[in-house]
């Protein structure tokens, strides 16, 4: 079971917010289902208005029981006091919502797998830290965080695409710009996504982890199926092994087009094998000898070899983990 709670707050007295609500939405959209279709998250979504006691009493729900992965997403406005705070829409002087060191607590006691909190809001990266320790990080097995900007920044909305700069980079990688070549999005291949795509003159994203193992947020389509994927082992038996090749490889190699052909002529079954190398070449897990294209390896009877990324899932096709 997975479970999310999501929410985007604009309503806010004297202080409107515009584009939270979009936020929100957005990331309920697309984490209710995966990229087949198939059901991902169990979805609780409040948008534009919400009190402390709905946002307090919701999060607490949120962790209280042993789903394989509870979410909690925020967007809205972050207080810089006690530790700082998500503002909810009825916060006054003497109390501006949940204060992020219980969230954390709450988290921290949760018998859930895995707990992944996402704020987009200003001073998110103060969430994870302790006021009792120097800052130090006081997460629990199994939490991660991932927050818009480090402790004393704000967070920036972008009017040209009407969505938080850091949530519109996170929408970007749940589509699948954080997807690794089996379409697995994790919390941190989502960070890196972001990460890379903020310059050094924006806000800074923060990301906390306690975990051994990631469990994927969403899944897309395969870049690479996995039966495919799996042979990889099978055509380079070492990993140090170059596969070698020969025109028969190339299909255009066929004495019925009209062009130069080579002998020995196309050959399906290695012209199969050959569409699954190329499959493997763009997507960075071999790399052909000598030359700079597969074509050119079969046609001059060249061969290509595993990349440092290849030899990664060379091992894990070897040890059948996947």
């Amino acid at each position: 079971m997975k479970k999310a709670f999501i929410v985007g707050l604009n309503q806010y007295p004297n202080c409107e917010l515009k584009w939270c609500d979009n936020d929100a939405i957005a990331i309920a959209n697309l984490i209710e289902s995966n990229g087949d279709g198939s059901p991902n998250f169990d979805v609780k979504l409040i948008t534009d208005t919400c009190s402390k006691e709905d946002l307090q009493s919701n999060i607490q729900a949120l962790f209280a029981d042993d789903a394989e992965i509870a979410l909690l997403y925020f967007s809205g406005h972050g207080a810089d006091k006690d530790g700082g705070y998500l503002v909810s829409t009825d916060f006054n002087k003497s109390c501006y919502g949940v204060r992020m060191t219980d969230i954390l607590q709450w988290a921290n006691d949760s018998r859930c797998r895995n707990k992944v909190i996402i704020l987009d809001c200003c001073f998110s990266g103060q969430m994870g830290e302790s006021l009792l320790m120097n800052n130090n990080s006081v997460l629990g097995e199994g939490v991660t965080i991932m927050a818009a900007s480090r402790p004393w920044e704000t967070s920036m909305e972008d009017p040209t695409i009407q969505h938080g700069l850091f949530t519109d980079l996170l929408i970007q990688g749940l589509k699948g710009g954080a997807a690794d070549i089996s379409g697995n999005i994790t919390p941190a291949s989502l960070y890196s996504f972001v990460d890379q795509s903020l310059g050094a003159w924006q806000q800074r994203p923060v990301f906390k982890t306690n975990i051994s193992q990631f469990l994927p947020v969403r899944t897309i389509s395969a870049k690479v199926p996995k039966a495919t994927l799996r042979k990889i082992s099978q055509y380079f038996i070492n990993p140090t092994d170059e596969y070698k090749l020969d025109p028969s490889y190339e299909f255009t190699n066929d004495p019925t087009v009209v062009h130069n052909v080579l002998e020995p002529y196309a050959n399906q079954d290695k012209v199969s094998i050959f569409k699954e190398l190329q499959l493997f070449e763009s997507v960075g897990l071999i790399e052909p000898v000598g030359t700079d294209h597969m074509y050119f390896a079969a046609m001059e009877s060249r061969s290509c070899r595993l990349t440092a990324l290849g030899l990664h899932y060379w091992k894990l096709s070897r040890d059948r983990r996947f």
